[in-house]
C-alpha cells in the first residue's frame, strides 16, 4: 500500500504541475496519464467516474484526481491524490499573491499563455475524440449528447442540461423494456437553490476573521456546482458586495491569477486568503473550499459500480456519459473561439494536434513547448 501510495503521491504532483488550461484540459490529461499511459482503470470506468463527478458539488477535475486515488489505493489514495493534485497550484498562487501584496502587480505571463491555450486545446481535441469513442458506442446514444451539446450552446446551465440528458436519456434507453425505474436523487437541485444564500448568509457583520473567512469558502465548497468559474460570482456577491472584504479590481486579479496557474481554478480562493489573512488566510481559505469535496467523493465512489448492476441506473450512466462528452465539446469549441485569435494560435493549435494524433506526445512536453512557442512569437 505504501508503494502505491508513493505512486499516487509523485503522479499527481506532477499532474498539479502541468494541469493547465482548466478542467477540460485536467480531464485529458487524466485520460492520457491513467487509461491509456498506466492503465489504472478501463475508459468505461472513467468515463463512469465523470459522469458520477459532474453530479456533485465541487471541482469536477479535482474530483476526479480523488476518484483515480481512490480506484487505485483506497481511501488514503483518494486524500493522498488530490492534496497533490491541489497542492502546487496553491503554492504557486500563494507566491503570486505575496509578489501581489508586496509589489501591488501579477507578473507578466501572457506571452507564455500565447502558446499554451492553443497546446491545451490541441490536448482537449485528442481526448474528446477518445472518450467520445467509448461513451457514443452505438446510434442511441448520439441524440442524447446531441441534444445537450446544442442545449449549452443555446445557454443553458451545464446541471440542467446534464440533468435533463440523464433522466431524458435514460427514458429513451430503456422505453423498449419497460421496467420500474430507480429514484435518482436531485441533491444537486435542493443545493443549487441554497448556494446564493450560502454565499450571502454570513450576515451583516463586515469584519474579517480567519473563522469567517473559513466558514465562507467551506459553504461555497458545499454548493458550487458546474464549472469553477461559477465561483466568481458567489465572490463577487459574497466578498465584494456583501462583505466589503474585497474591492473589484482585487476579484479580478485573483480570477486572473486563477487563469494562468496550473492546477484547478478553485485555488483562486488561495489568492483571495493571502490578501485578506496572509499565508494563514490562504490556508484556511483554500482548506474551506476543498474539503468538502474528499466528503462527497468518498461517499460517491464505493457507489458507482453498483449503479451498473441495474439496467435502469446503468442506462441513466450511460446517458450521464454521453451528456459529460457533449459538455467537453461545448467548452472545446468556446475554448477554439477564444483561443484561435491569430494565425500564430492556429498554427500551435494544428501541429499540437498533430503530435496529439498522429504521434500520441505526451501532454506535458506539449504544454511546455506551446509556453516556449508562445514566449518566441511575442
Amino acid at each position: 500500500m505504501s508503494a502505491r501510495l508513493a505512486e499516487v503521491a509523485v503522479r499527481f504532483l506532477r499532474l498539479g504541475v502541468v494541469a493547465f488550461g482548466g478542467p477540460a484540459a485536467h480531464i485529458a490529461l487524466m485520460d492520457d496519464e491513467f487509461v491509456e499511459r498506466r492503465r489504472w482503470v478501463s475508459r468505461e470506468r472513467f468515463l463512469d467516474l465523470l459522469g458520477a463527478t459532474n453530479l456533485i458539488p465541487g471541482p469536477n477535475s479535482t474530483e476526479m484526481t480523488m476518484h483515480l486515488g481512490h480506484d487505485r489505493a483506497g481511501l488514503p489514495g483518494m486524500a493522498v491524490a488530490g492534496a497533490c493534485f491541489i497542492l502546487p497550484a496553491a503554492l504557486i498562487t500563494g507566491a503570486i499573491a505575496w509578489a501581489y501584496v508586496e509589489y501591488g502587480a501579477l507578473p507578466a505571463v501572457e506571452p507564455f499563455l500565447f502558446g499554451v491555450k492553443p497546446a491545451v486545446l490541441a490536448v482537449i481535441l485528442g481526448a474528446l475524440w477518445k472518450l467520445g469513442k467509448k461513451a457514443l458506442p452505438h446510434w442511441r446514444v448520439a441524440p442524447i449528447a446531441a441534444a445537450v451539446f446544442l442545449a449549452v450552446l443555446a445557454g443553458v446551465g451545464e446541471i440542467p442540461a446534464l440533468f435533463a440528458g440523464g433522466l431524458l436519456g435514460m427514458l429513451w434507453l430503456r422505453w423498449a423494456r419497460p421496467g420500474a425505474a430507480t429514484a435518482v436523487l436531485p441533491l444537486n437541485l435542493l443545493l443549487r437553490k441554497q448556494a446564493w444564500a450560502a454565499a450571502h448568509d454570513l450576515g451583516a457583520a463586515t469584519g474579517y476573521s480567519l473563522w469567517k473567512l473559513g466558514l465562507f469558502f467551506l459553504k461555497i465548497g458545499s454548493v458550487l456546482y458546474g464549472s469553477g468559474y461559477v465561483l466568481i460570482a458567489f465572490l463577487q456577491g459574497g466578498l465584494v458586495d456583501d462583505l466589503g472584504w474585497l474591492t473589484r479590481q482585487q476579484l479580478l486579479d485573483a480570477v486572473a491569477v486563477g487563469q494562468f496557474t496550473p492546477g484547478p481554478v478553485l485555488t483562486t480562493a488561495t489568492f483571495i486568503g493571502y490578501l485578506l489573512g496572509g499565508w494563514p488566510g490562504a490556508a484556511v481559505a483554500t482548506l474551506g473550499i476543498f474539503l468538502p469535496s474528499f466528503f462527497f467523493v468518498a461517499l460517491l465512489n464505493p457507489v458507482i459500480s453498483k449503479l451498473r448492476r441495474s439496467d435502469w441506473t446503468a442506462a441513466f450512466l450511460d446517458a450521464v456519459n454521453a451528456a459529460s462528452v457533449a459538455l467537453m465539446a461545448a467548452v472545446t469549441l468556446e475554448l477554439a473561439r477564444t483561443t484561435l485569435v491569430s494565425w500564430q494560435a492556429a498554427v500551435i493549435a494544428v501541429v499540437a494536434a498533430a503530435l496529439t494524433f498522429a504521434w500520441k506526445i505526451n501532454p506535458a512536453w506539449l504544454v511546455v513547448a506551446g509556453a516556449i512557442t508562445g514566449r518566441l512569437l511575442t
